[in-house]
């Protein structure tokens, strides 16, 4: 389809999107030219001899593709063309980003035990529904995932909100992911967002945040000691101040991406329509704070009951995609670790915000709880890791020290080996570390490196 039409006759274009097709002088422009065409399908004239074609992409291109008008039960106005390879030359090729999330939407919930597919078809009826994630959750769960990046254009996509309620009904829940902020502050259905991020980082396996999109519910008392205004008040001094009922406000929270695409699927994350006094909103809740909604909605005179519910979730040890909120410092680290080939783990509060689920009120703290005291060795109390992790890390760094020496070009690629392999090994026991301590990975290994290439102080005498 195509809103610039060429008349070959008139020897005009014509731009469905306006009333008088850009050309004011020609009253009922529109009702002659689509008359006409009625009464050629009708005698059964060939499309290729009713003197349209397409206008745009197609004319710019120098192909001759013919079209036929189209008149859409909501007053829609839209130019048909008659091949199809001629319709696909106005689909903009699928972006590196774009094919990245979808990649790691199927990684992400292939993880959870959900399965998937990209580009799905669904029948409806006689027409049809594509998606360009598909995911299959719990109970019969279908999480239809729909990415629309920057390359989507300065307007954003159209007729979301219709594409969005046809797949909600035919049992598809809609979620939309975007890197635009405009984007994601429109309402016509659940938009979630993340930073604009080049492919290889989305597609890699660290943390992606989603910032926008996902909120946790305050529910509050309407009385004096109230931080929020009532939301029945007229906002100038008069009207209702205070009811005494109870109100929800969301407050937007972090979630990581690949949390959300497997919550969303098993059914923890749920969307909701939160109506205000002059809109209503669109985002993604815990499916507690929704069912607590809906008893709020149902009786306003008490507040709903908190309802207990496990943690989904827990932080990653991945290194994150997006901005860290915390460093790991000495200060961090506990006095102590488990050794690497066991003992007992500690629970500490990584760096990377926790599952969705999470109900805490002061995002910005990060406390370090430990559940027992084990074991040292003298290495572990000195820099708060293992002497194994220690030792391999300056052994790499001899390896790196070595290359540098070197100014035969053989001898410096064999060395460059040896320093690549003794560089692995040490990821691979950081990742481990990390991994059986519930860490940071990539604070671990910061951490170690400033350890051991911070020169000793000498006291003083």
């Amino acid at each position: 389809m195509a809103n610039i039409v060429w008349h070959t006759k008139f020897r005009i274009h014509l731009d469905l999107t306006p009333d008088d097709l850009g050309h004011p002088e020609f009253p009922d422009l529109w009702e002659t030219i689509y008359r006409m065409d009625r009464m050629y399908a009708a005698r059964g004239v060939p499309v290729s001899e009713r003197d349209l074609q397409c206008g745009g992409v197609c004319r710019q291109a120098g192909v001759e593709a013919w079209m036929h008008l189209r008149l859409r039960i909501n007053g829609r106005r839209e130019a048909v063309h008659e091949k199809a390879e001629d319709e696909q030359r106005h689909v903009l090729p699928m972006s590196d980003e774009h094919k990245a999330y979808q990649q790691r939407i199927l990684r992400a919930a292939g993880e959870g035990g959900f399965p998937g597919d990209s580009e799905v078809r669904t029948r409806v009826g006689r027409s049809w529904i594509q998606t360009d994630t598909l995911i299959e959750g719990t109970d019969g769960r279908r999480i239809g995932w729909e990415v629309q990046l920057s390359s989507a254009g300065a307007e954003g996509p159209r007729s979301v909100r219709a594409r969005a309620a046809k797949a909600e009904k035919n049992g598809i829940t809609p979620a939309w992911h975007t890197d635009r902020a405009d984007y994601a502050q429109r309402h016509d259905t659940q938009w979630t967002r993340s930073n604009n991020l080049p492919a290889h980082v989305i597609a890699k396996t660290g943390d992606l945040r989603v910032i926008s999109g996902f909120r946790a519910l305050d529910f509050w008392r309407c009385d004096i000691r109230a931080l929020y205004p009532c939301p029945h008040g007229n906002g100038n001094g008069n009207g209702v101040r205070r009811c005494g009922k109870h109100h929800a406000t969301p407050k937007p929270r972090d979630v990581l991406f690949d949390d959300l695409v497997r919550q969303t699927a098993a059914g923890t994350i749920v969307p909701v329509q939160f109506h205000t006094a002059t809109k209503r909103q669109r985002f993604w809740v815990t499916s507690q704070d929704r069912d607590r909604l809906d008893e709020l909605h149902n009786d306003d005179s008490q507040m709903p009951a908190v309802q207990q519910g496990e943690s989904s979730g827990r932080a990653s040890h991945n290194r994150p995609t997006c901005r860290p909120s915390v460093t790991i410092t000495a200060s961090t680290l506990p006095a102590s670790r488990p050794a690497m080939s066991g003992g007992t783990h500690h629970t500490l509060v990584p760096a990377q915000p926790t599952a969705a689920t999470s109900e805490t009120n002061t995002p910005s703290a990060a406390p370090c709880a430990e559940s027992s005291e084990p074991s040292s060795t003298p290495a572990q109390k000195d820099t708060g890791l293992p002497a194994e992790l220690v030792a391999l890390q300056r052994a790499a760094d001899s390896e790196r020290s070595r290359l540098e020496s070197l100014d035969d070009n053989e001898e410096r690629r064999r060395q460059r080996l040896e320093w690549y392999e003794a560089a692995a090994e040490v990821q691979e026991a950081v990742t481990q570390y990390a991994h059986d301590n519930h860490l940071n990975r990539f604070d671990v290994g910061q951490r170690l490196r400033q350890i051991v290439r911070t020169p000793p102080t000498t006291p003083q005498a």
